[in-house]
């Protein structure tokens, strides 16, 4: 889901509470974070853009190995050499419910009229060379574009490697944030709640790609 503050709305500075899952602001006095865990004595939280780990209301950073599967889980990574051999050393994974999956072939939920859309995401996931280009996040994220694009390429990227991550938590991964920016980046042409024409909406999506990466209408400057 959208990282927001349960109570404020807010994106700037979130945490999540990892006994209930739920998001709040801040971690200092009479922050929400800080109110959570002394009503609740829920006290260990993580910082959803550092992913760093206070503990809560003594407000003290905790630095713990066993938690890197957590942030793991939240921003997995990829080598050249593991992209390499995607294809050749494909295995099942286990996730911690118990669940087998096969990296690159999980679900996506349906929130709640956006089935066209995983379709068409599940499908592109599973094309090699544009898995690899957005599995390697610094082959875009330094490109010059306007900030609705470096979203779009940021959630597509980001939802690729969550798509192939060999340590998911259950063997089905939330579009929630790739789908808000196909909202926002389509002037809401595509929406969540709305059932759309899959065809239209990978002609669309494949567009709204080679637009963002610098590419123009010219045929000249198309592949």
């Amino acid at each position: 889901f959208e990282k927001l503050c349960s109570i404020s709305l807010s994106h700037i500075n979130v945490y999540a509470c990892l006994v209930c899952g739920k998001y709040f602001q801040g971690r200092g006095l009479k922050s929400h974070a800080y109110i959570h865990s002394v009503q609740l004595s829920h006290h260990v939280f993580l910082n959803l853009h550092t992913l760093k780990f206070y503990c809560l209301p003594d407000n003290y950073e905790i630095i713990d190995s066993s938690l890197e599967d957590i942030t793991y889980v939240l921003k997995p990574t990829f080598t050249a050499q593991h992209i390499a051999h995607l294809d050749k050393q494909a295995k099942l994974s286990r996730a911690y419910d118990g669940t087998t999956y096969l990296p690159g072939i999980v679900g996506l939920n349906n929130i709640k009229a956006n089935d066209y859309a995983n379709a068409v995401l599940q499908a592109l996931s599973n094309v090699p060379p544009l898995r690899n280009y957005f599995l390697e996040e610094e082959n875009y994220r330094r490109i010059q574009r306007p900030p609705g694009d470096i979203m779009f390429l940021l959630r597509f990227g980001e939802l690729m490697r969550k798509l192939w991550n060999p340590r998911n938590f259950k063997a089905h991964v939330s579009p929630h944030e790739m789908l808000q920016a196909v909202v926002l980046c389509s002037k809401k042409n595509f929406q969540i709640t709305k059932q759309g024409d899959g065809v239209e909406f990978l002609s669309w999506f494949l567009n709204a790609l080679h637009t963002a990466l610098g590419g123009t209408k010219r045929k000249k400057k198309s592949e």
